[in-house]
């Protein structure tokens, strides 16, 4: 009886299982056996619910957006409507005096016309470098203020000039535009604050979405700010520049007329009586 009571507790017999319970085992084992592809009638497969949200494509970064200030054409010609822009150097002994370092031209479209670093007569004390940009490799082999200056004036004759407080570049430039063909940024009224004007860096933030200026200038990129706000604001700021000729041609007309008036009445008091 001992050696059995022994030989039993050795090589215990398993009890049957519970149907249900082995209905179940056989259900979890069936579908951890399921493959995680689904297969197609064309006998490829597709990833789960799963596999797809890994899939998922990432959303694009900042740097993959596209340049606003990007030329919208290939197309380098000289066209009717130009965007200028200047960076000065320092002359003088102190100098506290501006002289132009650097003259770019872009069309409408943004394309570089004409983009040239320039000797300035005086000696150059200062070169601004962390806002110009210029620095005295630059100016070694610049081409002299005279040549620069007859050939600017050339490319914008007869041109809408368009850029940011303008008077300065021209000034820089010892040139001069007709008003009637200027469109300045810094003078544009729906641009302004309060009636005062605001720097290109704001007015490309602003009214952009671009950020322009972070250190040194780029007088490409400053040329090709100006434009676009110049094209995107175009219909509005021509009509503008109309109204205010007309107005201007009516005050002129009634300005000569009050004066031929005067003049008629000068003339009829000075008549001698017979």
């Amino acid at each position: 009886m001992g050696s059995e009571v022994v030989r039993k507790k050795k090589n215990p017999k398993m009890a049957p299982l519970n149907p249900n319970w082995a209905l179940l085992q056989q259900k979890l084992n069936l579908q951890g056996s399921k493959p995680k592809l689904s297969q197609h009638s064309n006998g490829g497969s597709s990833p789960t619910v799963l596999g797809k949200r890994k899939q998922r494509s990432v959303p694009e970064s900042d740097e993959s957006q596209v340049n606003v200030l990007a030329p919208t054409s290939s197309d380098c010609s000289l066209t009717d409507e130009v965007a200028m822009d200047c960076e000065m150097v320092g002359v003088s002994p102190q100098g506290n005096k501006s002289a132009l370092g650097r003259v770019t031209l872009v069309n409408k479209w943004g394309n570089v016309v004409y983009d040239e670093f320039v000797r300035p007569i005086d000696r150059v004390v200062d070169f601004r470098t962390e806002i110009s940009g210029i620095r005295p490799r630059d100016l070694r082999k610049a081409k002299d203020f005279p040549s620069v200056q007859k050939k600017v004036a050339e490319l914008i004759k007869g041109k809408i000039l368009v850029g940011h407080a303008l008077r300065n570049d021209l000034k820089a430039l010892l040139l001069s535009h007709p008003k009637k063909d200027l469109r300045d940024t810094a003078e544009y009224q729906p641009f302004l604050k309060e009636s005062r004007r605001k720097a290109l860096r704001h007015l490309a933030t602003e009214f952009l979405g671009v950020e322009i200026q972070n250190g040194e200038h780029c007088p490409i990129e400053d040329a090709r700010a100006a434009m676009l706000l110049y094209q995107r604001h175009k219909k509005d700021w021509e009509r503008s520049v109309k109204d205010r000729s007309r107005l201007m041609e009516k005050q002129k007309k009634r300005k000569n007329r009050k004066k031929s008036n005067k003049k008629v009445a000068s003339e009829v008091k000075n008549v001698p009586v017979l």
